[in-house]
């Protein structure tokens, strides 16, 4: 089966080897652009030393783009996290179609932060889901769908490395198996019962102390490690922006809503409502350092008030 790979960065990466492991015909590799100034795609690094030609189209919507998707004569496109648009006649231009890796168990969580979300709603499960793409956002009929847990104080770097990650290899190479066989389904999506979330950006890792200490606590662990969730410092000496990279829940609640209410060698802790923060790590004006060290350099104290 003649087999054109489509993707970017170590997900695509880890996909291209295990094909190459298995000593699959893989007749084209296709990614991003490259961005100057920035260091090269290692998927795109990985088939140059494995002599596979390279293509990076700017964009799939040209007649080139089609015409070159047709050139491979592909029996099927394995499209392994693609940000660009590629419109139904390059989808279907491989005799089996084309099919894609989502992080998220659609019709849930569609868009372009899936594992943000489910965290920052308090979710205490996600998965992935292997599909057949069309001109919609995340709405092609699903070909593969697997399950994972999301532990109490894990982040987006856990949940998407330690799980979604390799689990969303493994079931790409599966969802080759059952096209090879023929078997692979088309389920369409009942696209009521999901929900579209847009970019869980810098405005939505705002932290509200006011908000109950466990929502707080979700948005921090959604935000770990981008977009890194962050609150304001107002005090006299000091007027800046920290963002939290390692923190822990707690039922203390002494103090208001985003109070500096104890500080000490490991840690500072804020009020919440309902409960507290415990802070070990922040980035702030230095990056990224320990909350002693930042207490240190920058003299926070006990009693100052966090957010706006």
């Amino acid at each position: 089966m003649k087999i054109v790979v489509h993707g970017q960065q170590a997900f695509g990466q880890a996909v291209l080897e295990k094909l190459l492991e298995r000593g699959e015909n893989i007749v084209a590799v296709c990614t991003a652009p490259d961005k100057e100034g920035r260091p090269v795609d290692p998927m795109k690094t990985l088939a140059l030393e494995k002599g596979l030609p390279v293509h990076q189209p700017a964009s799939w919507k040209t007649d080139e783009a089609l015409e070159l998707m047709q050139s491979f004569d592909a029996d099927v496109c394995m499209m392994a996290y693609v940000l660009l648009f590629v419109p139904q006649p390059v989808l279907d231009a491989p005799k089996h179609g084309s099919f894609q890796y989502h992080p998220s168990l659609l019709p849930m969580h569609r868009g372009p932060s899936s594992i943000n979300w489910p965290i920052a709603m308090g979710s205490t499960s996600t998965g992935l889901s292997i599909f057949w793409p069309n001109e919609g956002l995340d709405e092609g009929p699903i070909l593969m769908q697997k399950n994972c847990d999301i532990g109490p104080d894990e982040t987006l770097a856990d949940v998407y490395f330690n799980k979604l990650f390799p689990m969303g290899v493994d079931a790409m190479i599966e969802s080759l198996d059952l096209v090879k066989d023929n078997n692979a389904p088309r389920i369409e999506q009942n696209l009521s019962d999901g929900s579209y979330e847009s970019w869980f950006g810098k405005k939505q890792a705002e932290i509200d102390w006011a908000k109950p200490a466990q929502e707080v606590y979700n948005i921090i662990r959604a935000g770990i490690p981008q977009p890194g969730a962050w609150t304001t410092r107002n005090s006299e000496q000091n007027s800046e922006q920290i963002s939290v990279f390692e923190a822990k829940l707690t039922s203390a609640s002494d103090g208001a809503p985003g109070e500096v209410t104890e500080i000490n060698d490991s840690h500072f802790v804020v009020a919440g409502n309902g409960g507290s923060i415990q802070v070990m790590r922040v980035k702030s004006d230095a990056g990224k350092e320990s909350a002693a060290d930042y207490v240190k350099r920058k003299g926070l104290t006990v009693g100052e008030k966090l957010g706006a």
